[in-house]
């Protein structure tokens, strides 16, 4: 039985075909090579593994193992299974990520926001980024599966993806979801959590007790805050109007505090985004919008306790935010956080001077980077000069056009490669060996 059990698994092994083999989409939709290659060899590797585990276990069966007994042989072969089974889930954890590449539409856009992702995580000389891919789904929050983190079976995924909501399809809130996320990707890259918690930890322990007892609610909160600074300094008032379109809930969730929530309460989340912004993009506008949401979200009605702890909190942002754009971690090598990650192309006032330019030539934004054009479309709907309506045509243009550009862009590197090749007479070799 065993033996009939070993041979259907390697059945089945070999009915898992490479994506390459059986997805159908546009060009423009696919994933670029890098990010392609990588799931394949990774899946591909694992697969080879497992047959090799499976076909040792049968010869084991067939020879040594015919004097074990039936414990020993079902013990073997369930962990077997087992790995069978966490390469399946591999399989299945980017399924998503590339079978949606096929819808109308959708996939072309889904290769746009890859475009967005890879802009917005980009920083040279400080880190090396993995392929970041995407696709929809349900719900009003993104969220990330890092690159280089376990995935079923202990492996750890040869690339990040990211989930994005549905629902926020198409607007410049999905780049505030969309960098958020590539946030928390940059700032593991760069260790920024380790050196941030010790700062926070070191503020603590000089604070008298009751505010000790307020930093060391930050530190609890850090890895979204960071994934938010992330933000705020790639697409500016973009991100902040976007958190409060996924925060703006009932007052019960606004004002909610869970210390075993690695997000902090929306109320105090949506008030250190616009200190933040304020001090890489100084600007009326945050405070503005920080007196819009207050007026949305009074404190007024609270328990007393709950009350002053929120304005105790509060009280506390305007040095979190120093702390954040003065921190100068180890991969940085000595320069600030906020100026390493904010751009002079973000400030509020170039911002409305960029979309004036392009109301004017609007060839120009197809030229801008990803990430520019979020932050000038956020402070153009802000400022009452973009309706959502021509927003959406006007993203669905741009996301179609960075797909497009993406896919032209490594077909030349890759004609330009295999020229190279054939002018030195080296053979080709095969990106996979699938056999």
């Amino acid at each position: 039985m065993l033996e009939q059990e070993s041979h259907a698994l390697l059945t089945r092994v070999a009915r898992f075909k490479p994506f390459s083999l059986q997805e159908t989409m546009l060009p423009a939709a696919a994933l670029l090579p890098e990010a392609l290659v990588a799931i394949e060899t990774f899946l591909i590797s694992n697969r080879r593994e497992l047959y090799r585990e499976i076909e040792g276990y049968r010869r084991w069966l067939r020879g040594p193992g015919r004097a074990a007994t039936p414990a020993e042989m079902q013990r073997r072969f369930a962990l077997i299974k087992l790995r069978f089974h966490g390469v399946v889930s591999q399989f299945e954890v980017f399924t998503d990520a590339i079978t949606q590449r096929s819808e109308h539409e959708h996939g072309v856009w889904l290769s746009g926001l890859d475009a967005v992702a890879a802009d917005a995580l980009a920083l040279p000389g400080y880190l090396d980024p993995p392929p970041v891919i995407c696709y929809l789904d349900r719900g009003p929050g993104a969220a990330i599966r890092r690159a280089r983190t376990r995935l079923p079976g202990g492996k750890l995924s040869p690339v990040a993806i990211v989930r994005m909501p549905r629902e926020r399809m198409i607007g410049h809130g999905i780049a505030s979801s969309l960098v958020h996320e590539v946030g928390h990707q940059g700032a593991v890259l760069l260790d920024l959590l380790t050196s941030l918690r010790q700062e926070l930890t070191a503020v603590s322990g000089r604070a008298p007790a009751d505010e000790a007892r307020l930093w060391d609610t930050w530190k609890r909160w850090i890895s979204e805050i960071v994934a938010d600074f992330w933000s705020i300094a790639r697409v500016g008032i973009t991100s902040t109007l976007g958190l409060i379109s996924v925060v703006g809930l009932p007052r019960y969730f606004v004002f909610r505090i869970d210390l075993n929530d690695p997000h902090p309460a929306p109320w105090l989340r949506v008030k250190l985004s616009c200190a933040i912004g304020d001090l890489l993009y100084p600007h009326p506008q945050w405070d503005q919008l920080a007196r819009m949401w207050e007026a949305c979200y009074p404190l007024a009605g609270l328990k007393p306790g709950t009350a002053r702890l929120f304005r105790a909190l509060t009280g506390t942002i305007p040095a979190l935010a120093q702390i954040l754009c003065a921190h100068r971690p180890p991969s940085l090598r000595g320069r600030e956080l906020g100026s390493v990650l904010a751009s002079s192309d973000r400030h509020p006032t170039q911002l409305t001077g960029i979309w004036r330019q392009w109301e004017a030539s609007p060839a120009l934004i197809f030229r801008a980077s990803p990430a520019l054009v979020f932050a000038v479309l956020g402070r153009a709907r802000l400022a009452g000069e973009l309706s959502p309506a021509r927003e959406s045509r006007l993203l669905e243009d741009l996301l179609t056009h960075w797909a497009l550009r993406s896919t032209l862009d490594t077909s030349q590197l890759c004609a330009a490669h295999i020229a190279q090749r054939r002018r030195a007479a080296v053979p080709a070799r095969p990106l996979l060996t699938i056999a």
